[in-house]
């Protein structure tokens, strides 16, 4: 393909996580493979057979924003915004009221202020309609995630929810990065978050997709999902723009790819995922032999994660690349997932380091011999092209790629297999 004149680097990064806020806590919880696992304490969950989630202990976003009225926004945006503010941050950029004007934010999301809704629900179960709160219900918006951040931030260029559920936030770093790569903007921020709450645990649980403990991606014991929480944001910048003002850049976004099978609502399609690895490969100007690291989706589902492993076999064949899930470590946190598994991708990269798949005590045989799923904790590895995953209900996939920046041509380009 014809590389985009206009390239997109990744120059801030922020999180808030059961396992660490901010880029570097969260990479030293990856690397030492933290459990952000614990019993639910954000509603009462007592009359639920499963009562674990990745809850994000402690959480006071009042520490981390500056602008936001936090009374405003429900828990989901106080993530986006506390991510988004951490990234900024981590950037150093300084935006002049020229960047402002064209920079926005996108933002993905699963269940958007779900809590919200859940307060909501128990005012007029207990009192009836009249009693709900006017104020709760200002919250809950799904718009008001990437409001809260492209507030926080300062922001007036386009500033968009999507919420394609777990895939979402890979969906919103390439359409960021498709306003940089248009010249419609020189920097965006894009990411994902999402809460625990009722509803969601509720509705997992209903569909059978739960775990019956802790998860356990690609192991042959796997029993399902652990609900999580967080927000995860990427600050992209135009290159040229970066380098002008000497910026850190993490790594460089390659490319992305999408596809929809539609073939079930719930059930995963490895012939659409594999087209979708495929595309994303074609968009960054790589071949499969490039890819150094997999980000798995890695739901810990018996049905998800022998699909995956069947996708990537399509594409990769033998020559397998490893490949670990890091909601073993986080849970699901839904649409902000495919958000920290781009941070996970990016500090990968710059650290030389393979995240752990933890929990994993023997491998389910049918995948197969030859797939490193890094079950024994993180260890070093030079990485320099990492695919991040991201699979949703209703057929939606989307993949970033991620490579080590180097002046000149990005990683890949006309290299063919190593």
């Amino acid at each position: 393909m014809t590389r985009p004149a206009r390239r997109v680097v990744v120059t801030g990064m922020g999180c808030v996580s059961s396992i660490g806020t901010g880029v570097e806590e969260f990479t030293e919880g990856i690397k030492a493979g933290l459990s952000g696992v614990s019993e639910i304490a954000s509603f009462d969950a007592g009359d639920f057979p499963v009562r674990l989630a990745g809850e994000v202990q402690g959480f006071d976003p009042a520490a981390i924003v500056r602008t936001i009225d936090l009374d405003d926004w429900g828990r989901t945006a106080h993530f986006a915004a506390a991510a988004a503010r951490l990234a900024m941050d981590d950037s150093g950029l300084e935006l002049d009221e020229e960047t402002r004007a064209t920079a926005g934010a996108i933002i993905g999301t699963t269940n958007g202020e779900a809590p919200s809704v859940d307060t909501l629900t128990h005012q007029w179960l207990d009192g009836g309609p009249s009693t709900l709160s006017a104020d709760v219900a200002h919250r809950i918006s799904a718009g008001n995630i990437a409001a809260a951040a492209a507030t926080e931030l300062g922001l007036y260029g386009e500033t968009v929810v999507i919420p394609t559920a777990c895939s979402a936030a890979n969906y919103a770093i390439g359409s960021a990065a498709d306003k940089i790569i248009a010249g419609e903007a020189d920097v965006m921020v894009a990411g994902g978050a999402d809460s625990v709450n009722r509803f969601t645990h509720a509705g997992f649980l209903s569909l059978g997709a739960v775990a019956d403990g802790v998860p356990r991606p690609f192991d042959q014991d796997r029993s399902g999902i652990v609900t999580a929480e967080g927000g995860a944001v990427l600050v992209l910048e135009e290159l040229e723009h970066a380098k002008r003002r000497g910026a850190h850049i993490y790594a460089e976004l390659l490319g992305y790819g999408l596809s929809c099978d539609a073939h079930h609502i719930v059930h995963p399609d490895a012939e659409s995922i594999a087209t979708c690895i495929r595309r994303a490969h074609a968009n960054s100007g790589i071949v499969a032999e490039d890819v150094d690291y997999i980000c798995a989706h890695g739901t810990g589902t018996p049905t998800n994660d022998i699909t995956e492993v069947t996708a990537t076999r399509l594409v990769f064949g033998d020559e397998h690349p490893p490949m670990s899930s890091i909601k073993s470590m986080l849970g699901h946190t839904m649409g902000a997932a495919s958000g920290f598994g781009a941070i996970a991708c990016c500090k990968a990269i710059e650290d030389a380091f393979l995240p752990p798949t933890i929990n994993l005590r023997t491998v389910d045989p049918a995948f197969g011999e030859g797939i490193d799923f890094v079950g024994n904790g993180a260890k070093g590895a030079a990485v320099r092209v990492a695919q991040n995953h991201g699979f949703a209900f209703g057929g939606n996939n989307a993949i970033t790629i991620f490579g080590a920046y180097a002046d000149g041509e990005p990683v890949g380009a006309g290299e063919g297999p190593r």
